[in-house]
């Protein structure tokens, strides 16, 4: 199966932390791959060093076989759903919408999510006046909207209620399900359990393990990957 993004000793600080200590990895199409691991541990370095919103100090990404460094074309083909939203305070949520789209100047758009989450009903609202949870509902309808080949979602669930956290896995499965790379941060690991095909665990910026959940499970006998995790921690690391 085809590499999309493959990243080589990837390393990164800011200051005198070490965020990122030499990643080695790569992300075929076709999955959900859930990057995990406590706080601080490097996950969102990573993905941001990915879209190209962090510059690594060394090693290199490659996206489809390509460089990233220098470059911007290849962010058209991913979709991105930051774990806090940030847009202009006295904009509408109809005229954010209308601006991206004359921006990407695509005419087949999937507005799935949109519709999902009632969107067009609250064009008139000003992004200043939104919760948490519709800010999200915005980040994600943007996220899947343009038919990206890879979507790259940061903790998405945060904030979510039950019913739209519940829609927006369905809309992760149905899109793996169309051979597209998909790589979520989380701390939700019974949300990980439902969607990941393979699971990455970040430590103290190195990769703990990066396995398929079912070798994950079968390693360790245990069906919840809560426990997985827990038992795999628990063993001395090599």
């Amino acid at each position: 199966m085809e590499k999309i993004i493959e990243v080589s000793g990837l390393k990164k600080s800011f200051g005198r932390l070490e965020v990122l200590k030499g990643i080695d990895c790569s992300y075929k199409r076709g999955g959900v791959i859930s990057i995990l691991g406590p706080n601080a541990s490097g996950k969102t370095t990573l993905i941001k060093s990915v879209l190209g919103m962090v510059i690594p100090d060394h090693g290199t990404i490659l996206f489809k076989g390509q460089p990233i460094a220098n470059t911007f074309a290849y962010k058209r083909h991913i979709g991105y759903m930051p774990q806090i939203g940030h847009y202009p305070d006295n904009m509408k949520i109809g005229q954010l919408f209308r601006m991206v789209m004359d921006i990407r100047e695509q005419e087949a758009l999937d507005t799935d999510l949109l519709k999902a989450y009632q969107l067009e009903g609250m064009y008139q609202k000003t992004m200043r006046t939104l919760s948490g949870g519709t800010l999200q509902k915005v980040s994600a309808a943007l996220a899947f909207m343009f038919n990206p080949d890879v979507l790259i979602l940061d903790e998405p669930s945060a904030g979510l209620d039950p019913i739209a956290a519940e829609a927006l896995k369905e809309k992760i499965l149905d899109e793996k399900a169309k051979g597209k790379l998909i790589l979520v941060t989380s701390h939700i690991l019974s949300e990980a359990d439902e969607i990941s095909d393979h699971i990455m665990y970040l430590f103290e910026g190195n990769i703990r393990f990066y396995k398929t959940l079912r070798e994950l499970k079968k390693e360790t006998g245990e069906q919840k990957l809560s426990k997985a995790i827990t038992k795999i921690l628990s063993e001395p690391s090599c």
